[in-house]
């Protein structure tokens, strides 16, 4: 077992080193080969491994496998940690890996460096498979910013665009800001604690929660502010409010690219994170009423501005926020269990839904904007099943009480009956369930918008798009919703930016019959197809049902007076209907306004106002971070530049020291005019000088 997880943690290396230093030697279909071959392998043994946690008993362990670093007493050895958290991650991983590398032999096979955005797409991988099994905080830290830097690599694939290399740049500008919070959390805890490895940290939390950290005359709770930090941290990485702005315009990458980062992989690392510092944080309350309030108010903001947005990809970028935001409230009430589950289910149809809408722009010939969309049901049969599927699971649909129902109606409802049963012990429960309830029908409202809009609803593409004004001149490079204003027969923008296309081609989709993706394509959206169903049903029970604890064994830690996922089983009928309500409530809306009354939507955003405008403006909040942050960085840093640097240290450094060594050459240079009776006169002048000095001293 030991050479198995070996390899599947450094599978995904070798396909990199190889695509990536021999790519051009060995061809684009050798380097797509070795790497999706390699990940598949991961893959198989990844389910070995889980298949033998769940069904064959596998005891906990960990695999060190070479010394990392050994500095005094400060020790940090490269292992692979083995436990219920990290089986869930290799599989989660090592599938939404391997099925984005086959579909990318379809949706990249135009694009002229295929070894490179495999070798991006493998080295991805093995950071996220040593960040998910590492055995302390060192490896954690090194999987962590291997991420970051792997997905700076892939947002910016296409270099040469100006929206993608500003959208890796904010993205890994933003992600600092996070990782700051996240060092500082790992110092904090190696200073209270003297060690970094969580096997021995975990054994010494409970003996020490009480311990306080004073400073400038305040008393701080040790533990709350450590985990805190930490989920600083988790802030960045998971996209969580205040640190979200990358998430949405990391979708300049390749669609491939947004369903492996924002599907199971890089935003789901900051909820495992928490999940497993489950013995820091369950002796943290203040940290705790942080992340459920920090995660409610995220899947709010995200929903809000989810419903306004007219980009394919921009909007399920926004429910992937959402998600995230359940998936941190409630880790916040102390249900990881739940958590995790739903971070799980949230990898098949999240990864289901981005492949789904690559495949449906690859079929509108790189269109991105729903608003010339409509009726490609029919046109693209299997794409439509898979993304009605995925939007079926990502809603929630089921039916309370019994075990009917897709993914994510096992976990997402059980999140929700979680927050209102820890509400009795923390009044952010109800604060969260009730932002739960609201988000489930935002959720079913703009998940079955898209739906509609792209395959049942009007056609606004080819001769029906005739009479609508076209923008004729925007290329097609995913420039989001922000082009020349376009009139078509839905929803237009709100303000003067206009066509979203997406990634290699012109963005003229309806110009064309729309067409099936290959079946390259198509299969990974089936695989997903499977496990957007039956993910929940089948392991519901496992991961928050009767079998949990002989499941989880005690890799995540459960309080003595944490009893919240038992008092959820245990919920009233009118809590475990409501998200049912809702969610049926946002489907209604969604189709008598797309399909029923078409048009009411457009009539809605032509008409503004303050709360759509808010909503489609994401709340302001980049022009808030444009006015403060950006601006006064920008300000303070022309000031130490040109003031400091330029004015002060170059003048009077470097740039005074050669300007003074130019002037007395120039005017050394002056003297030596090359004339004889110059330098006869010279020579006269220094005997005078020298006669005048003798006869002086003589004198004296």
């Amino acid at each position: 077992m030991e050479t198995l997880v070996t390899f599947i943690v450094f599978a995904p290396l070798v396909g990199a080193a190889i695509a990536g230093l021999f790519g051009r030697k060995i061809g684009n279909v050798a380097s797509q080969a070795v790497t999706t071959g390699l990940l598949f392998a991961a893959c198989a043994g990844a389910w070995t491994v889980f298949s033998t946690w769940t069904w064959g008993h596998l005891e906990p362990f960990t695999h060190v496998v070479l010394p990392f670093i050994n500095v005094g007493d400060f020790h940090s050895a490269w292992s692979i940690r083995i436990d219920a958290l990290s089986a869930t991650m290799l599989i989660v991983v090592t599938t939404v890996s391997a099925l984005v590398h086959l579909y990318s032999w379809g949706y990249m096979a135009e694009d002229p460096s295929k070894p490179r955005f495999f070798a991006y797409l493998s080295l991805f991988t093995f950071a996220m498979l040593a960040l998910v099994t590492a055995a302390d905080f060192m490896q954690l830290f090194f999987g962590w910013e291997g991420v970051g830097l792997a997905s700076y690599l892939l947002i910016g694939f296409w270099f040469h665009k100006p929206t993608a290399n500003a959208a890796s740049i904010k993205a890994f500008v933003v992600n600092r800001v996070g990782d700051f919070g996240f060092a500082l959390g790992i110092m904090t805890t190696y200073w209270a604690f003297g060690t970094i490895n969580f096997h021995e940290l975990f054994a010494m939390i409970a003996a020490n929660a009480g311990r306080s950290w004073t400073f400038a005359g305040h008393v701080f709770p040790l533990m709350d502010i450590a985990c805190f930090l930490l989920f600083i941290g988790a802030m960045g990485k998971s996209a969580q409010f205040f640190l979200h702005t990358w998430l949405p315009d990391a979708m300049e990458g390749p669609t491939p690219v947004s369903a492996l980062i924002h599907a199971a992989t890089m935003v789901t690392a900051g909820v495992y994170m928490v999940c497993l510092l489950s013995p820091m944080f369950e002796y943290a309350p203040v940290a705790k009423m942080i992340v459920t309030v920090i995660g409610a108010c995220t899947a709010l903001f995200a929903a809000t501005v989810g419903l306004t947005q007219n980009d394919i990809k921009r909007v399920i970028a926004y429910s992937t926020c959402s998600q995230l935001g359940y998936m941190f409230f409630a880790a916040g009430v102390g249900a990881y269990e739940a958590a995790m589950f739903h971070l799980f289910t949230h990898a098949f149809f999240k990864a289901l839904l981005f492949l789904g809408a690559g495949s449906v722009i690859h079929g509108m010939h790189h269109e991105q904007d729903m608003r010339h969309y409509g009726k490609l049901a029919k046109y693209l049969p299997v794409t439509y099943a898979a993304m009605t599927i995925g939007t079926i699971a990502i809603t929630g649909l089921g039916i309370p009480g019994t075990e009917i129902g897709f993914a994510g109606f096992f976990s997402k409802d059980t999140i929700i009956e979680a927050a209102f049963a820890a509400g009795p012990h923390q009044a952010v429960g109800y604060f969260a369930g009730v932002i739960g309830l609201l988000v489930a029908g935002l959720t079913a409202f703009y998940s079955w918008r898209v739906a509609f809009f792209t395959f049942n609803g009007p056609q606004h593409w080819g001769a029906a798009a005739a009479h609508g004004h076209h923008d004729d001149h925007a290329h097609g490079h995913a420039h989001d919703d922000h082009a020349h204003a376009t009139e078509s027969h839905d929803e237009p923008l709100a303000d003067d930016h206009g066509h979203a296309h997406d990634d290699h081609g012109h963005g003229h989709g309806h110009d064309h019959t729309p067409h099936e993706s290959p079946w390259v394509m198509l299969t990974p959206l089936i695989v997903l197809s499977v496990g957007a169903v039956a993910a929940g049903f089948v392991f519901h029970n496992f991961f928050v049902g009767e079998a949990r604890a002989e499941f989880w064994r005690g890799a995540i830690f459960i309080g003595p007076h944490n009893e919240v996922l038992e008092h959820a089983h245990h919920s009233s009928a009118l809590i475990k209907w409501a998200p049912f309500v809702m969610s049926i409530t946002g489907l209604l809306v969604a189709a008598y306004m797309y399909l029923w009354k078409p048009g009411t939507g457009a009539k809605l955003a032509a008409n503004g106002g303050p709360l759509y405008t808010f909503f489609y403006n994401k709340w302001f909040v980049d022009e808030l971070y444009n006015a403060t942050f950006v601006r006064w960085a920008r300000g303070l840093g022309d000031l130490f530049w040109k003031g400091g640097d330029q004015k002060i240290i170059d003048r009077l450094g470097p740039d005074g020291v050669s300007a003074v060594s130019y002037a007395v050459g120039k005017g050394t240079g002056k003297v030596q005019t090359g004339y004889l009776y110059h330098y006869a006169f010279v020579m006269l002048l220094g005997v005078a000088g020298l006669l005048t000095f003798a006869l002086w001293a003589w004198a004296a």
